[in-house]
Parts: structure tokens; C-alpha cells; sequence
């Protein structure tokens, strides 16, 4: 089983600029990126995310969620609930940017779920000073 890390963004570009930078230290890791509103705006879109969690989960991957502001974690919940198989689906509580790295480098690594999203919220404490 591999770990699918979606990225949950209030905008598509900076899903898909994270997603990017990600994707380009993790190559082997599939990363999706779910941002914006379904006619372009700012927002979250409950809808494609379900989407791109039932497409994992089909797969046969895990998934590890990571979202860029509060509203966004509701939206991540709100749609979670929902889930069947919400122990191979977890909210990351990470930065974005550095979470998502994290977690995309060590998924491509092959490891299992639980090290993803520990090696995401390891993330919270490194410092840039």
C-alpha cells in the first residue's frame, strides 16, 4: 500500500506550487492537489476533495491530508466524516509547505501511513533561525 498526500488549499495555484515542490523532492510519491472553488475563486471545494480521497482510497493508497487555513480543516472534516475507511485517511495537523514536503519525501520512501504523518508534524518544529 503506498500513501497518497493530498494538499487541501483556500487557492488552486498555490495547491498545485506546493504540490510542485513537493512532487519534485519526492518524485515516486503521488501528491494531489485539491485548491480553490469549482468556478476558479478562493475557497475550499468539498466535492473535489471527496474525489480525490475516494481515487486514492480505490487505488488502494492510504491518504495523508494536509490543508493550508482553519476553514479548510472543516471542509477536510466535514468530508472525513464520511469516509468508510478513516483509518487509512488522516488530517495532518503540519504546516503546509513544510508538512507537505515532509510528507511527500517520506512517502516516497515507501513507508507506511503512521510515518508520514509523524515525519509531517515533525515538520512543525524545526526552526529557520
Amino acid at each position: 500500500m503506498s500513501v497518497r498526500v493530498v494538499l487541501l488549499s483556500h487557492s488552486a495555484a498555490v495547491a498545485r506550487g506546493v504540490a510542485d515542490l513537493a512532487g519534485q523532492m519526492g518524485r515516486t510519491a503521488t501528491v494531489v492537489p485539491v485548491g480553490g472553488t469549482p468556478d476558479g475563486g478562493l475557497g475550499t471545494d468539498a466535492d473535489a476533495l471527496e474525489t480525490a480521497v475516494a481515487q486514492a482510497l480505490a487505488a488502494g493508497d492510504d491518504v495523508a491530508l494536509l490543508v493550508d487555513l482553519g476553514s479548510a480543516v472543516l471542509t477536510a472534516k466535514t468530508v472525513l466524516a464520511d469516509v468508510d475507511e478513516d483509518e487509512r485517511v488522516v488530517l495532518v495537523d503540519a504546516p503546509f509547505l513544510e508538512g507537505a514536503v515532509a510528507a511527500v519525501v517520506t512517502a516516497s520512501t515507501g513507508t507506511g501511513l503512521a510515518e508520514v504523518v509523524a515525519q509531517a508534524e515533525l515538520a512543525r518544529t524545526l526552526r529557520k533561525t
